[in-house]
């Protein structure tokens, strides 16, 4: 990752020396120099999102791990289309516009309203300042350079960085490569946020005999994955892939057939994975920690007869921008596990299409479930409730519904389609 504020390169500021001696020679010959106004020909929809790739690097612009908060860092990362990697063009007028997150709903930003080159460019709250607006200049090919209104310097990739995670700053309009972007719209628009966005294209397939065993952090740069198991419900299935306790996996999506999925054994990160054909489940989560954490951000999963996820051990599942596509249930937390542990998941921004049911936990045991930002279409039951019992036993449905106990949200919370 290249991700440190670095000074400017002399090699850069010579550059820019050598473009003025240009065209101060120009002038002098009676030769016009053509200045670099307002683009007329590119033109963007406001309605629209798109993902901005670089022409020198081929990386897309992208907020750097998922952050929400003020001063994330913007970066360059293999073009996923994840909502971090998606942008609207917010009319500022005068020809500028702000470029909205929809992932976290903030802005571009030249961090302290710098007016440097090599400036850190972040995302921040959107107050239309002048630091935060961008202007379109076109560029050949169809890609166009963003020119910021308050230090005239155009948005790029630092020192030509072809790197994943390197750092998107600032410097004098040179009209080089890594300062032009493509407008690539993406299908599927929206308020942003809620798991609705389009389904990925995979980059190439891989054939996977074995279970995995992966390290602290697999990035699967949005191949297809296939290979074991048959691609039904039967149990006991193995797993593609098994992450270790803290471990990440990401850019990943899951072909049929792909047995059991992806087994978490500790607290883990799934970022951007996608079942194209869910077989006995999607992922498994087995710490038997209280306070394991596993977050499931971004992605989607479609063709689950059965259930999506599943909680056999304890601690809490945050299953965030997230979108479900024909399935029986997308969470349950085991009901006949052979430890009957306290179990919490947390949905938030996830949309569900032909789904019977958001999430099964049992309530004798405590279990919670909280919901904020859904959307549903068709009929889709929030949360169901069970009473567990020990392992051999059927745990018997008791109920569904809000009851400020175990089936946590309200009426706003849920968006019925």
């Amino acid at each position: 990752m290249i991700l440190e504020h670095r000074p400017p390169d002399p090699r850069r500021r010579l550059r820019g020396a050598v473009v003025g001696l240009l065209a101060t020679a120009l002038a002098a010959l009676g030769l016009a120099v053509l200045p670099t106004g307002p683009a007329h020909a590119a033109t963007v929809d406001t309605n629209a999102w798109y993902v901005l790739v670089n022409r020198h690097s081929g990386k897309a612009l992208d907020v750097y791990n998922l952050a929400t908060g003020d001063g994330g860092q913007i970066v360059q990362w293999p073009r996923n289309d994840g909502n971090w990697q998606q942008w609207q063009f917010v009319d500022s007028g005068s020809g500028y516009y702000r470029l909205k997150s929809r992932h976290s709903g903030k802005v571009l930003d030249i961090h302290g309203w710098s007016t440097a080159g090599g400036a850190d460019v972040v995302q921040w709250t959107d107050l239309n300042g002048l630091n935060q607006q961008f202007r379109l200049a076109d560029s050949d090919g169809g890609h166009v350079r963003l020119i910021n209104r308050n230090s005239g310097l155009a948005l790029e990739t630092w020192e030509w960085s072809t790197a994943d995670g390197a750092r998107i700053s600032q410097w004098n309009d040179l009209d080089g490569t890594n300062q032009q972007w493509q407008l690539v719209k993406v299908t599927g628009g929206g308020s942003g946020g809620d798991g609705s966005g389009p389904w990925p294209t995979e980059t190439g397939s891989e054939r996977v005999s074995a279970t995995r065993n992966l390290g602290s952090f697999f990035d699967g740069g949005m191949k297809r994955y296939y290979g074991i198991g048959d691609g039904g419900q039967g149990e006991d299935q193995d797993p593609m892939f098994v992450v270790p306790n803290g471990g990440t996996i990401q850019n990943v999506i899951l072909g049929s057939p792909a047995g059991d999925g992806i087994h978490c054994e500790g607290s883990c990160t799934i970022r951007n994975v996608w079942w194209n054909d869910v077989g006995e489940d999607a992922a498994t989560f087995r710490s038997s920690s209280a306070s394991a954490t596993y977050l499931v951000d971004g992605g989607g999963a479609r063709s689950a007869s059965d259930k999506v996820f599943q909680h056999n051990g304890a601690g809490t599942v945050t299953i965030r921008n997230f979108q479900v596509h024909g399935s029986g249930k997308l969470y349950r937390a085991c009901g006949n596990c052979s430890t009957s542990y306290q179990r919490h998941v947390v949905m938030d921004g996830v949309t569900a299409r032909t789904t019977g049911v958001l999430a099964g936990i049992n309530t004798n045991w405590g279990d919670t479930a909280r919901f904020s930002r859904i959307t549903v279409y068709g009929s889709t039951t929030i949360c169901e409730k069970y009473r567990g019992v020990p392992k051999g036993g059927e745990p018997t449905r008791i109920g569904s519904g809000a009851d400020g106990t175990n089936c946590l949200y309200s009426s706003s919370d849920i968006t019925q389609r």
